[in-house]
């Protein structure tokens, strides 16, 4: 017997371990922190262990492993969702509280299609609500067919001027920096990068602190016009399963004059700023994706090992090495660095700034160089692609699409300048 214990005991152990790995990503990414983590790994060996005997399948054991780590994650929550009196099945990724994200979207529906009223609301309700055909609308109501069709149009457009998730009357003031992107100069000098403290989340220029708000602007290459505005703004505080942060908005508009809004929730440490939540509509739908959404979310919002976030603090590595165009950086994700210190010229104003470069962070064939100033604060962002970056849907490579546009050399492959960003932090 005591044989037979010794032999069950090794093998369990020698599989915990040939898993152990996926297992501790699985749990650092899922919990707010490296200690919380580590609290919920020995629960996991715990229970596994506890429950051995119900494992059917040698060969699905990791599978199995898993699924235990999952219940234990999600009992972590509820009880933190108790401590905090959050009502945690509530806090999905198809509706958040309104403590969180403002009211839910079935609320938010019937309220814009209560103010309303009349023929739009009626035909919105069976169109959207009900799902039915416009046919038998058309025979519902007893209006002909292209009627629907014509009222639906009038109804959707009057709709999406109600609903808060898209727009509040009055609120946006769109394309308030140049619809051309003013002319800049770029020159790196020899000066040792200097230490600052940069708490932008990547991508989005605004840091994430209450009363905080900015604009900024996409301009393509080498038009240089317009090509959509972000006004972005901190409305109050926020949380995501317990992890406290910010809710930031984001107002946007494109060159065809169509407006949207996206939804972030973010926190801010005294080392990383990360995203917790994204949120955006589809149709009449709020889709949300939080930290917890594994790679549905990481691919996207995330950054580091298990979600750390960018670092507020910038140095130079020496990951990444440039001479002139010509860049070398190692093949893994999360590659960014300091490059340089360069004096930035741009609308009639001179910028010391340092150059920090990050390539395929989120997307595959997608590098971009950002210069930041002494006040940790985006000056100018430019995007490049790599040559055959999404080739299967624009139909030609970056270089034959916009031949006349910088290009830099990464790892031997050609990338081309798409397009730049600036907020009115420079424009004011």
């Amino acid at each position: 017997m005591k044989g037979g214990e010794d032999t069950n005991r090794k093998d369990f152990e020698r599989m915990y371990a040939a898993c152990f790995g996926a297992l501790q990503r699985y749990c650092y990414f899922k919990l707010p922190s490296r200690a919380d983590g580590d609290d919920v790994l020995q629960q996991v060996a715990l229970a596994a262990w506890l429950r051995r005997d119900s494992l059917r399948n040698a060969e699905a054991f990791k599978s199995w492993l898993l699924q235990i780590a999952a219940n234990q994650v999600r009992d972590f929550y509820r009880r933190r969702a108790k401590q905090l009196e959050i009502p945690l099945d509530e806090l999905n990724e198809a509706t958040l509280t309104d403590s969180r994200f403002g009211v839910t979207i079935e609320e938010a529906v019937r309220e814009t299609l209560d103010t309303l009223g009349g023929s739009d609301k009626a035909i919105l309700t069976l169109a959207y609500l009900h799902n039915m055909p416009q046919a038998d609308i058309a025979t519902r109501l007893g209006i002909p067919l292209g009627t629907v069709k014509s009222r639906l149009y009038t109804a959707r457009r009057r709709f999406r001027n109600e609903y808060p998730h898209l727009q509040t009357k009055g609120e946006i003031t769109m394309f308030k920096l140049p619809k051309i992107m003013p002319g800049y100069t770029i020159a790196p000098t020899e000066q040792v990068p200097f230490a600052c403290k940069w708490e932008e989340l990547m991508g989005w220029f605004i840091v994430p602190k209450l009363e905080e708000k900015l604009t900024w602007a996409m301009y393509e290459m080498p038009g240089r016009a317009i090509y959509g505005e972000y006004q972005m703004k901190i409305t109050g505080r926020a949380a995501v399963h317990g992890i406290e942060g910010v809710a930031v908005r984001g107002d946007i508009k494109d060159e065809r004059e169509e407006c949207s809004v996206r939804e972030f929730i973010a926190q801010l440490t005294d080392t990383h700023v990360r995203f917790l939540a994204e949120s955006h509509m589809r149709g009449d739908v709020k889709l949300h994706f939080t930290f917890l959404d594994g790679d549905a979310f990481l691919d996207n919002w995330g950054f580091g090992e298990s979600n750390c976030g960018s670092d507020i603090y910038p140095k130079r590595r020496g990951v990444i090495k440039r001479d002139g165009s010509a860049i070398t950086c190692p093949a893994e994700k999360f590659v960014i660095d300091v490059i340089d210190r360069c004096a930035v010229m741009i609308a009639g104003k001179e910028y010391d700034t340092i150059r920090i470069m990050d390539i395929e962070c989120y997307n595959s064939g997608v590098a971009s160089e950002q210069f930041i100033d002494q006040n940790g604060r985006t000056v100018l962002w430019r995007r490049f692609n790599r040559d055959d970056w999404k080739i299967e849907h624009y139909g030609q490579k970056w270089s034959e699409k916009l031949p006349g546009n910088e290009r830099l050399s990464i790892n031997g492959e050609t990338y081309v300048h798409w397009y730049d960003c600036i907020s009115d932090y420079v424009i004011s």
